[in-house]
């Protein structure tokens, strides 16, 4: 056993030493003010760990039965065998002063050590800290009773419970522990994803009839399976030894209408039932633990995914609220109150607890978040976060056992000052990652075709169908007829949506065009003006921007950001020098960006000043035009880089990849690699040549495969732009070329003498062996970002549909536009094409009329502040595949025979949306098939049909119903321009 076990001083003497430090801590009111601490361990017993034999494995990493451990703030001592004594004899000579007594045979020498230590506790203080809800048995601990008790009962001895004290030193866990977890964390969510869900489908999917207890017993077996710990997909590296992972708790499986949602539940014998099965366990690692639980929907019902998708919103809102300096009981509250708020119905059917902390222990009895739990939670600490619902009632059950269901998930995350790290997040939860639908396997019900419509002669429908499409493909009627009543439930459903959205008399919110009021400040206290203020004269302080005019006879500060312009004019022997401030009601037009706090206060609009110093004002005016200029292009700067957000910090990988846009300098590839919470692209060039995207910030992650382009490519959709050397922008595109420069070899040597295509048969066939290696290689490194990003921030890789695509001209060229799971794409050519599928209002189909070639399609978004997108020039052939992608999508749509001005109807909607939508809304792009009524086009003169020529893309924030012109009193000076003056 000694040759084994090796106790590390390092870790021993700097854990002992943290808890005496958090011991002696006087800010805090930790351990009540005890003492010593002492701790006593009987024989080894089956169970939940126990604070002592915590105590054990934090301090010296194994269990040490029928051993006495006694510390003091300055001294430890243990009372134990002569085998365990040799293991603790390389302690004793390090930092910790340790004293080791040993237990033997003798019954006289082993009293007179427990004596020993009953007189340290009492010349310690007396105030003796224990853990009173641990009964230690065995001989040892009897020995030692028979002389503690007598003592105790004497007085002199006070013990105070140090559990809850213990605990909170223990909770906060080091980068060793942190490490260990994380390993535990890792073979969790590995059994569970990559065994557990396998063993669970093909069970159901095959109908065999296995139980609940046998299914768990196969799962227990797995910790025996080296070769499958040993695989890279787990990520538990080369020095993983599954040998030391055991069972902290479970595993259990449960289905069929009988749940146990509290900790260490038992399996039942009976069959795991095709329905809500919940699976949870705990793994412990080298003695720290990670508990995880999944619960997984069979053919769910409406009813089951509503509640399952409110149970995944507040597992991650439970997680969100668990960070430093949180009260336990807040965490349970909130929880609480979010089901009363969403599912009041719900409440009594809430888990009484949601997690508790976790280590050592597989549950700290210490620390749990429930209602009444006063622990505060600290940076460092590892706690299980579990919600769960129990015994719900199913209102289309599909059989006997499917009436009653429960719904558990659990997690095991550590805590930071900020967000929680989720150290199970590998393992989804989503409703698309653990609903299974094997019904839908079964063939769809064919009554429908009992019944066909009504054929027409073959050769009739090849014309009709075909003339105006350019293609040989028949139109389905029968799924035009569902497209289009579609179509009318999206489109009512849009109305009552723009109704709820917008009170009457509202504007369009979500947009940018509500100005904020700034404040400026000049100087805070009198003594801060300049000291030439005293001579009564105009000063210029460029260093605060302010001008200091006097008026009756008292210097009076302006900052820059109030003057509007200022001029001088010359008359006799005098110079006029006439300041113009910014003032409400002015009608300075569409580039009036100054609010005001309230515009019906008195405001001074100019001052005017005489001097006969003429070199004087002129030198004043031309101070003040040029503090103005700047002051004006500073705020220019900032409105540009006001939507740039500013990166965190990385925490610090494919090689030869470009990126698009590109940095400044010759164009050489760099690398892409993957850090904990982003991505950094690196140039060789230069060592600040490099692009940090923060995974908070990716709304898209696409990967589009050079099959049928020359390049492979991974393309970054952000939330938020940011700068790519000194260009904003929210597309970054990493690529590689997938061909390289051929070379005609009709003259060369070695071809002379050959006659055949066998080169050519070479040549292409290592071109499509490098091109699928290219696409392997970046489809991997896709998939490991949004492996690192989907814990947190929910990034997925999303490839576009090329067989779905259509050709059209998003900006100037015309180029292949593909769909996505979550979007419509152009990532060849930039610049870039992305429009949000979830972030479209309705679509419209432009210029679908008999005779014409092409129809254009423009996207309207939900933010009617946003600029409408469009896409011209798109094939007719194409345009079927267009009405169903969009239906498919449910993404209402419409179609008319013009061009419409969509600036104008924007501006129609943003003034006043409820009244837009009162009025019928989008109903007004609606043709009718029977009949085109052209008058009643005509009178919608806002919604006039715009020239050719019209661009769409020119609607802004800056378009205004007023002139450019400023107000008359611009006229009476012509030294600052109004587009100088800060009225932009």
């Amino acid at each position: 056993m000694s040759d084994e076990i090796k106790i590390d001083k390092a870790t021993f003497e700097s854990r002992l030493s943290t808890l005496q430090t958090a011991w002696k801590d006087k800010k805090s009111d930790a351990f009540s003010g005890v003492k010593s601490i002492l701790s006593v361990m009987g024989k080894t017993e089956e169970g939940p760990y126990s604070k002592s034999l915590a105590l054990h494995f934090w301090l010296l990493g194994y269990e040490f039965p029928a051993t006495l451990i006694l510390i003091t703030p300055e001294k430890m001592y243990v009372i134990t065998t002569v085998k365990k004594a040799k293991l603790l004899e390389p302690l004793k000579s390090g930092k910790i002063l340790l004293e080791i007594l040993i237990k033997g045979k003798d019954d006289a020498a082993n009293e007179k050590n427990y004596r020993e230590i009953v007189e340290v506790m009492k010349k310690s203080g007396g105030k003796v800290g224990v853990f009173t809800k641990e009964s230690p048995k065995g001989p040892f601990v009897e020995e030692w009773e028979r002389v503690y008790e007598p003592e105790k009962a004497k007085g002199g001895l006070e013990e105070v419970d140090v559990g809850v004290d213990l605990s909170g030193v223990l909770s906060v866990k080091d980068e060793v522990e942190l490490k260990l977890m994380r390993a535990a964390s890792r073979s969790c969510v590995g059994i569970m994803n990559k065994y557990f869900v396998d063993e669970m489908s093909e069970i159901i999917d095959d109908e065999k009839k296995v139980t609940h207890t046998q299914l768990a017993s196969n799962i227990e077996s797995k910790l025996d399976d080296e070769k499958f710990f040993k695989s890279k997909d787990l990520k538990l590296g080369a020095d993983f030894d599954n040998a030391q992972l055991d069972w902290a708790d479970g595993p259990h499986v449960q289905s069929g209408g009988k749940y146990d949602l509290r900790f260490a539940s038992e399996n039942d014998k009976s069959n795991l039932h095709s329905g809500v099965i919940i699976c949870s366990f705990g793994l412990r690692y080298k003695t720290y633990c990670s508990m995880i639980a999944r619960t997984f929907l069979i053919d769910p019902n409406k009813s089951q995914d509503k509640i399952y998708n409110f149970l995944v919103d507040l597992s991650w809102e439970v997680i969100k609220q668990c960070r430093d300096g949180v009260m336990a009981k807040d965490v349970y509250n909130k929880a609480l109150s979010l089901v009363k708020a969403k599912f009041p119905e719900l409440e009594k059917h809430f888990v009484k607890n949601v997690g508790g902390g976790i280590g050592i222990e597989a549950r700290d009895s210490t620390l749990t978040l429930n209602a009444k739990s006063t622990r505060v939670l600290k940076d460092g600490m590892t706690v299980t976060v579990t919600v769960g619902f129990n015994d719900l009632e199913n209102p289309k059950p599909a059989d006997a056992k499917s009436k009653n269901y429960s719904l558990l998930l659990t997690d095991t995350i550590r805590l930071t000052g900020g967000d929680a790290v989720v150290l199970t997040g590998a393992s989804p939860k989503e409703h698309k990652e653990v609903a299974f639908f094997f019904k839908d396997d079964e063939p769809e019900p064919k009554a429908k075709e009992k019944k066909p419509m009504p054929k027409q002669p073959a050769k009739n429908v090849a014309i009709l169908k075909t003339k105006l499409r350019g293609d040989n493909k028949q139109i389905d009627d029968n799924a035009e007829q569902r497209r289009r009543e579609h179509q009318k439930e999206l489109a009512a459903q849009k109305h009552q949506e723009g109704l709820a959205r917008f009170s009457e008399g509202g504007d369009a919110g979500g947009g940018k065009e509500k100005k904020q009021l700034r404040r400026f400040e000049s100087y805070k206290r009198e003594n801060q003006l300049p000291t030439s203020v005293s001579d009564v004269k105009i000063v210029v302080d460029a260093r605060n921007q302010t001008i200091i005019v006097p008026i009756m006879g008292r210097p009076v500060p302006f900052h820059i950001s109030t003057l509007k312009n200022v001029s001088k004019n010359e008359e006799d022997n005098f110079t006029y020098l006439r300041i113009n401030f910014l003032s409400p009601g002015q009608g300075v037009g569409r580039k009036d960006d100054m609010p005001f706090e309230d515009a019906n206060a008195t405001f001074v609009r100019s001052l005017t000043y005489r001097s006969t110093d003429n070199d004087r004002m002129a030198d004043i005016c031309n101070t003040i035009q040029e503090l103005k200029k700047n002051a004006v292009k500073r705020e220019q700067e900032r409105k540009e880089m006001e939507d740039v957000i500013t990166q965190d910090n990385l925490i610090e990988k494919l090689a030869d990849v470009y990126v698009r846009p590109g940095l400044e300098g010759k164009r050489v590839p760099g690398e892409l690699e993957i850090h904990q919470n982003g991505l950094r692209y690196q140039s060789p060039l230069r060592a600040d040549h490099r692009i940090d995207i923060l995974f908070s910030n990716v709304k898209h992650l696409f990967f589009q495969p050079c099959q049928h382009e020359l390049i492979v490519l991974i393309h970054v959709h952000l939330k938020e732009n940011i700068m790519v050397g000194k260009k904003k922008t929210k597309d970054v595109q990493f690529y590689r070329e997938a061909t390289d420069i051929q070379f005609d070899e009709t003259g060369n040597r070695k071809r002379k003498y050959r006659y055949g295509d066998e080169e050519e048969f070479e040549q292409e066939q290592e071109e499509r062996r490098r091109r699928a290696q290219l696409d392997k290689e970046f489809k991997a490194f896709a998939d490991k970002i949004a492996e690192a990003g989907k814990k947190e921030n929910n990034v997925d890789v999303d490839v576009p549909y090329r067989e779905l695509g259509f050709n059209g001209v998003p900006h100037r060229a015309n180029v292949l536009c593909c769909p996505t799971t979550d979007a419509l794409v152009q990532l060849t050519d930039p610049p870039f094409t992305v429009i949000t599928i979830e972030e479209v209002e309705i679509a419209h189909l432009e210029r679908v009329e008999f005779g014409l070639k092409n129809f254009d399609l423009v996207f309207v978004f939900k933010d009617f502040h946003r600029p409408v997108a469009q896409i011209n020039s798109i094939p007719m052939e194409s345009l079927e595949n267009v009405k169903e992608w969009l239906d498919s999508s449910n993404i209402a749509f419409t179609e008319g025979p013009l061009n419409l001005n969509w600036p104008t109807i924007m501006k129609t909607v943003t003034s006043d949306p409820h009244a837009f939508f009162a009025d019928g809304g989008w109903s007004f792009l609606q043709i009718h098939s029977d009949d085109e009524d052209d008058e009643e086009e005509e009178e919608e003169s806002e919604f006039e049909a715009s020239d050719a020529s019209d661009s769409y893309g020119s609607y802004s924030d800056e378009d205004s119903d007023f002139d450019d012109d400023d107000d008359a009193s611009a006229d009476e000076g012509s030294g600052v321009s109004d587009e100088e003056s800060g009225g932009e």
